[in-house]
């Protein structure tokens, strides 16, 4: 593991920002917690918000202590939403973090569909939002996927990686998630 590029100062990059990370369904959403740690300890805020199927990887209760909040899964959860929670939790994020981004999650962000929690809140809010990218290299590189990428930079969205190396499966190439520090040093403006 990388050292943590941020040193503990008395003004994090990041200080008081309120920033919903928001984790899709991939082998890379393990390192969604590690980044939540990182974030924190940059001084920022962390909410979580998980596709069905990232929880299928990593459970909410591993967020849940991380970020010390509930960690939201669905439009229906009859709890949060009595008091429209999608809403308020859009309201609340200054930024919005796609990590891991999956080819899915980018096509539905490009085409405006709302029909998940995430999708829904990104379109809610008016929070800056940046897309961390994994998936197997040939999903990268297909022609869809590319042009849904242009269209989310003509929009303002902010991709940071693919990087590029071993994936799960035995193979190589652009498509791995950026490691955490990359992304935290990303976001606080510094050179990863």
């Amino acid at each position: 593991m990388a050292p943590d590029p941020i040193p503990h100062d008395p003004n994090p990059p990041l200080r008081d920002q309120r920033i919903l990370l928001c984790v899709c369904g991939g082998i890379a959403a393990y390192k969604a917690a590690d980044l939540v740690r990182r974030l924190q300890d940059a001084g920022a805020q962390v909410r979580v918000a998980m596709t069905e199927n990232a929880t299928r990887f990593v459970g909410t209760a591993t967020f849940q202590a991380l970020s010390g909040h509930p960690v939201r899964t669905s439009l229906w959860d009859d709890a949060a939403e009595l008091a429209m929670g999608h809403i308020e939790l859009a309201r609340w994020a200054q930024r919005i973090v796609i990590a891991p981004a999956t080819a899915d999650m980018i096509a539905k962000l490009a085409h405006g569909f709302a029909d998940d929690l995430i999708s829904t809140l990104c379109l809610a809010s008016e929070a800056p939002v940046t897309v961390a990218p994994a998936m197997n290299h040939r999903m990268w590189g297909h022609p869809a996927t590319q042009a849904n990428v242009a269209t989310l930079r003509s929009r303002g969205v902010r991709f940071l990686g693919p990087a590029e190396g071993r994936m799960a499966e035995p193979e190589s190439g652009p498509g791995r998630l950026l490691e955490p520090h990359e992304i935290v040093t990303a976001l606080a403006g510094a050179p990863a």
